[in-house]
């Protein structure tokens, strides 16, 4: 929200020297692989610099250059837009999702525009807003389906993450045809691809879309699909918030079967692997806060703790 880097106008330009793009490009990355890490301390306070870089590029370079830095901008502001949405800001994540969008439509990038795309809808769904995620998903794939035909990975992993995500937004609208509509073609595109990866940042392949498929049984009351599936899925070679998100989901079925330890124990296990994920997370803070309410007298040493991190009750 520093209006002196979006104009030149309010103040002199902060840098004599452009930043080298190849510095810039390994922070950018940085600031990503600590998201799917679920390190939302370290990217918040990385995020302010790298931002400040990637608009000082934006401006300084031309031509192919120049591309290349409005691309690793959109990212930038990718990067801030998902970890903002996680630590409960989704109105600035809403603003940084919408300017990394009009740097990607400078870049010239499809799968950079694409994964704004997914960005954007992601902040429609943290929002509430879910027919227009929906929406969105359908116009974008629209924009992105003529280049399916020659695509590469990047471009594919993109393309399918975005129906995964249309998916939760059409499973939060309780729209069961949509759901299984954006999932199939996750699902097409993942066996196109041919292998779990994590091309642009996405974890997109089979393992990703089985991950949502159980979340959005969790969404549509499908507990015992969630439950049953969710405990066959192997994550292990899935970034930390991918894992995490979908030990979230396994607890929340579990929870609902009332196996509580169980349930207790698969969120402890996530709370070990991502603390800071675990804590933002509203489905973690509402399974402690139902089985604190669910506990005639007072909750156990475990589940009192864990309420103490997630900052459910003062401490004592």
């Amino acid at each position: 929200m520093d209006y002196k880097q979006l104009t030149p106008l309010l103040g002199p330009a902060p840098y004599d020297e452009p930043p080298a793009l190849q510095d810039l490009r390994a922070n950018v990355g940085d600031v990503l692989d600590a998201y799917q890490a679920s390190r939302y301390g370290f990217a918040t306070r990385r995020l302010p610099l790298v931002l400040a870089d990637a608009l000082a590029a934006s401006r300084a370079y031309s031509g192919y250059e120049g591309e290349e830095a409005h691309a690793l901008l959109a990212l930038a502001y990718h990067g801030a837009a998902m970890v903002l949405g996680k630590v409960g800001e989704p109105e600035l994540a809403w603003i940084a999702a919408d300017r990394g969008l009009a740097a990607a439509q400078h870049s010239g990038r499809s799968e950079v525009t694409g994964s704004l795309f997914r960005a954007v809808t992601h902040c429609l769904l943290a929002t509430g807003r879910f027919t227009a995620a929906v929406q969105l998903v359908n116009d974008a794939a629209a924009v992105m389906q003529p280049e399916l035909g020659t695509a590469n990975d990047e471009y594919l992993s993109v393309y399918g993450t975005l129906f995964l995500t249309g998916a939760m937004a059409a499973a939060r609208a309780e729209d069961r045809a949509a759901t299984q509509t954006f999932l199939r073609e996750a699902d097409e595109t993942a066996q196109r691809l041919g292998t779990d990866a994590n091309h642009m940042w996405t974890a997109f392949g089979p393992t990703n879309v089985a991950i949502h498929c159980v979340a959005t049984a969790g969404e549509l009351d499908d507990i015992q699909i969630a439950a049953d599936l969710g405990a066959r899925i192997d994550t292990s070679g899935m970034p930390v918030e991918r894992r995490v998100r979908h030990s979230l989901e396994v607890a929340r079925a579990l929870s609902v079967w009332n196996r509580t330890d169980e349930a207790l124990a698969v969120l402890l296990e996530a709370e070990q692997a991502a603390p800071e994920q675990v804590r933002h997370h509203y489905m973690s803070r509402e399974l402690v806060i139902g089985w604190i309410r669910g506990t005639r007298g007072r909750p156990s040493h475990p589940v009192a703790d864990l309420a103490r991190r997630l900052r459910i009750v003062a401490g004592g």
